[in-house]
Protein backbone atom coordinates (compact mmCIF):
# COMPACT_ATOMS: atom_id res chain seq x y z
CA UNK A 1 0.00 0.00 0.00
CA UNK A 2 1.53 3.47 -1.02
CA UNK A 3 1.51 5.94 1.42
CA UNK A 4 0.41 9.25 0.96
CA UNK A 5 3.09 12.04 1.64
CA UNK A 6 0.43 15.16 1.80
CA UNK A 7 -2.86 15.90 0.44
CA UNK A 8 -6.39 17.00 1.45
CA UNK A 9 -8.94 14.32 1.76
CA UNK A 10 -12.59 15.08 0.96
CA UNK A 11 -15.61 12.83 2.22
CA UNK A 12 -19.02 13.60 1.03
CA UNK A 13 -21.95 13.10 2.70
CA UNK A 14 -23.77 9.68 2.10
CA UNK A 15 -26.36 9.98 -1.65
CA UNK A 16 -24.37 13.66 -1.73
CA UNK A 17 -24.14 14.59 -5.58
CA UNK A 18 -20.94 15.88 -6.64
CA UNK A 19 -20.87 19.47 -6.51
CA UNK A 20 -22.81 19.19 -2.79
CA UNK A 21 -21.25 21.16 -0.60
CA UNK A 22 -20.86 21.35 2.55
CA UNK A 23 -18.95 18.18 2.73
CA UNK A 24 -18.87 15.53 5.44
CA UNK A 25 -15.37 16.52 6.15
CA UNK A 26 -12.20 18.04 4.60
CA UNK A 27 -8.60 17.18 6.09
CA UNK A 28 -4.96 17.51 5.76
CA UNK A 29 -2.99 14.24 5.46
CA UNK A 30 0.68 14.71 6.15
CA UNK A 31 3.15 11.61 5.35
CA UNK A 32 0.61 9.14 6.10
CA UNK A 33 -1.06 10.89 9.48
CA UNK A 34 -4.21 12.96 9.56
CA UNK A 35 -3.03 16.08 10.98
CA UNK A 36 -6.54 18.18 10.42
CA UNK A 37 -10.16 17.62 10.28
CA UNK A 38 -13.06 18.84 10.24
CA UNK A 39 -11.97 21.78 7.83
CA UNK A 40 -14.72 23.97 6.36
CA UNK A 41 -14.24 23.61 2.71
CA UNK A 42 -11.36 22.96 0.08
CA UNK A 43 -9.76 26.20 0.15
CA UNK A 44 -9.56 25.91 4.03
CA UNK A 45 -7.77 22.58 3.53
CA UNK A 46 -5.11 24.53 0.66
CA UNK A 47 -4.54 27.29 2.81
CA UNK A 48 -4.03 24.84 6.18
CA UNK A 49 -1.74 22.37 4.11
CA UNK A 50 0.45 25.30 2.83
CA UNK A 51 0.30 26.65 5.94
CA UNK A 52 1.88 23.22 7.39
CA UNK A 53 4.51 23.41 4.36
CA UNK A 54 5.61 26.46 5.99
CA UNK A 55 5.87 26.28 9.59
CA UNK A 56 6.99 22.75 9.53
CA UNK A 57 9.34 23.34 6.33
CA UNK A 58 8.49 20.68 4.65
CA UNK A 59 9.75 20.13 0.63
CA UNK A 60 6.93 19.60 -1.84
CA UNK A 61 6.32 16.04 -3.39
CA UNK A 62 8.34 15.86 -6.44
CA UNK A 63 5.60 14.62 -8.75
CA UNK A 64 3.38 17.96 -7.02
CA UNK A 65 6.13 20.39 -6.79
CA UNK A 66 4.74 22.46 -10.12
CA UNK A 67 1.60 22.26 -8.69
CA UNK A 68 2.59 23.98 -5.31
CA UNK A 69 4.34 26.48 -6.77
CA UNK A 70 1.42 27.47 -8.78
CA UNK A 71 -0.74 27.43 -5.32
CA UNK A 72 2.27 29.42 -3.82
CA UNK A 73 3.67 31.93 -6.05
CA UNK A 74 0.84 32.25 -8.45
CA UNK A 75 -2.39 32.27 -6.49
CA UNK A 76 -1.13 33.12 -3.04
CA UNK A 77 1.46 35.63 -4.73
CA UNK A 78 3.69 34.36 -2.29
CA UNK A 79 7.96 34.73 -3.10
CA UNK A 80 7.11 35.47 -6.50
CA UNK A 81 10.44 36.72 -7.39
CA UNK A 82 11.38 33.11 -8.03
CA UNK A 83 9.72 31.36 -10.66
CA UNK A 84 10.77 28.65 -12.40
CA UNK A 85 10.61 28.61 -15.75
CA UNK A 86 7.82 26.18 -15.97
CA UNK A 87 5.79 28.43 -13.97
CA UNK A 88 6.58 31.70 -14.98
CA UNK A 89 5.81 30.47 -18.47
CA UNK A 90 2.19 29.39 -17.14
CA UNK A 91 1.91 32.62 -15.14
CA UNK A 92 2.36 34.62 -18.63
CA UNK A 93 0.00 32.38 -20.19
CA UNK A 94 -3.02 32.96 -17.58
CA UNK A 95 -2.11 36.83 -18.05
CA UNK A 96 -2.96 37.04 -21.62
Amino acid sequence: VEQITMGIYVIRAEGARPRDEPFADVGVILEGVEVLLNLKSVTLGCVMLLGLIYALNLSYPKDLKCTFEVFQKVLMELDTAKLSPKVQALKIKMLQ
